[in-house]
């Protein structure tokens, strides 16, 4: 072998290992989990804050694995929304993905939950709390 043969070698296996360090963390990072949220009936979902999180049903904390927060205005009959799961959230675990409806004041209107199917678009109806 020459020595330019020898230095284009050296080089393909440098960048073939600089896209392979790149591309591992990007192929490892979860996927989003998206949904809609609905309201009982099919009618408007009223105004207040959507709180919606993630749980591991069964777990002895009950820490959120992944939360966001949306503001309804009063007028949709639907509500999109996406959650990054943690890493440590795997397959093998029951997820439960839980969705709390709250006014201004703290006062909980609504509620709904489902369990969470990797890789599956997922609904949430919530139900009117009856107090």
């Amino acid at each position: 072998m020459t020595g330019e043969t020898k230095r284009r070698l050296v080089l393909m296996a440098a960048g073939t290992a600089a896209i392979a360090a790149v591309a591992g963390p990007i192929g490892a990072q979860s996927a989003e989990i998206r949904g809609t949220i609905t309201f009982d009936g099919g009618s408007a979902i009223p105004e207040g804050q959507l709180e919606i999180y993630l749980e591991e049903p069964g777990a002895k904390t009950k820490a959120r694995a992944a939360q966001t927060r949306i503001a309804s205005k009063g007028g949709s009959k639907t509500i999109a929304f996406a959650l990054t799961p943690p890493d440590s959230s795997t397959g093998s675990k029951p997820l439960r993905i839980i969705a709390r409806l709250e006014r201004a004041d703290g006062w909980l209107l609504a509620r709904g939950s489902t369990r969470y199917r990797s890789g599956s678009s997922v609904t949430v109806a919530l139900q009117t709390v009856m107090y």
